[in-house]
């Protein structure tokens, strides 16, 4: 460095440049997709469940994010629209069928897939586009899935009224709607989950078990008011009661009748004018000055 034609300065050791910035490994971040749970970061296990935007998750990782939203710190940034268990399809995965280990070195292969496609037998490690039956949750890669459903014949199609049969266990599904591609690009995903707040936004509000409750109360409440304030009236009730209040009219005459004159005068006709203040010794107050 001190020009003594010892050596030659390059410009990298004379000029400082900045350093470069990490760049995210690419195959490490598209085997963590495949391989680990979105959610809880740890290995896919089964049960594996899948929501509307195609991630993969481990069942028991979305059941503890729903109980406690804060359980896994960002769960509310990864998927915060899962609501309930109901939006999340259980997936029926294939095992991989080829060996965990080498024969010859016995060293286990990390890039080695844990699920492959029933109908090709190409590995879900992110190199081959994967989806899943939304009817049915059977993973398929998407060349298979194509595969088999071109090999149908439009007749059948015509017939199935643009319905689809699972290749793998049969169940119907439509081909345009119940496709739904595992982890799918960032520009995708994001039109995904816009779908999925249209869908939302179109569903007619669910009203709660209280105020079912509390409308159908309201109901019967109406109800009994309406029969309490409109009473039918039996004929027979009717004349009975009038037959009772004449006979104790007829009581009541025949005692007034065995009355003397000096308990009579007690007591006064509804019809008969008021009498004076002072004008019968029994209604006279006593008074000492009198």
């Amino acid at each position: 460095m001190g020009n003594d034609g010892g050596s030659i300065p390059d410009r990298r050791d004379l000029v400082r440049t900045k350093k470069k910035g990490e760049q995210a490994d690419k195959a490490n971040q598209t085997r963590a997709k495949w391989a680990f749970c979105a959610l809880s970061k740890l290995p896919l296990q089964e049960p594996v469940v899948s929501c509307a935007l195609g991630k993969l998750y481990n069942k028991d990782a979305v059941l503890e994010y729903l109980l406690d939203k804060g359980a896994f710190g960002d769960g509310q940034n990864i998927c915060g629209h899962i609501r309930s268990l109901k939006d999340v399809k259980t997936l029926k995965l294939t095992a991989n069928p080829a060996p965990a280990r080498e024969a010859s070195t016995s060293v286990i292969t990390p890039d080695r897939a844990q699920f492959v496609c029933p109908l090709t037998l190409k590995e879900m490690n992110g190199v081959q586009p994967f989806s899943y039956i939304l009817s049915c949750g059977c993973a398929f890669s998407q060349a298979g899935l194509k595969a088999v459903s071109s090999g149908s014949s439009p007749k059948d199609s015509d017939t199935m009224d643009s319905l689809s049969l699972c290749p793998q266990c049969g169940a119907k599904y439509n081909a345009s709607s119940d496709i739904i591609q595992l982890n799918p690009s960032l520009e995708e995903e994001t039109k995904m989950l816009e779908d999925l707040v249209l869908r939302r936004a179109q569903e007619p509000t669910k009203k709660s078990k209280k105020r079912k409750a509390a409308e159908l109360d309201g109901a019967d409440s109406k109800k009994k008011k309406t029969s309490t304030s409109a009473p039918s009236l039996n004929p027979s009730i009717t004349t009975a009661s009038r037959t009772v209040v004449n006979s104790l009219a007829q009581e009541e005459a025949k005692r007034k009748a065995g009355m003397s004159d000096a308990v009579k005068s007690l007591y006064r006709d509804k019809d008969a004018p008021e009498r004076k203040e002072g004008a019968n010794f029994m209604t006279r107050t006593f008074n000492r000055y009198a």
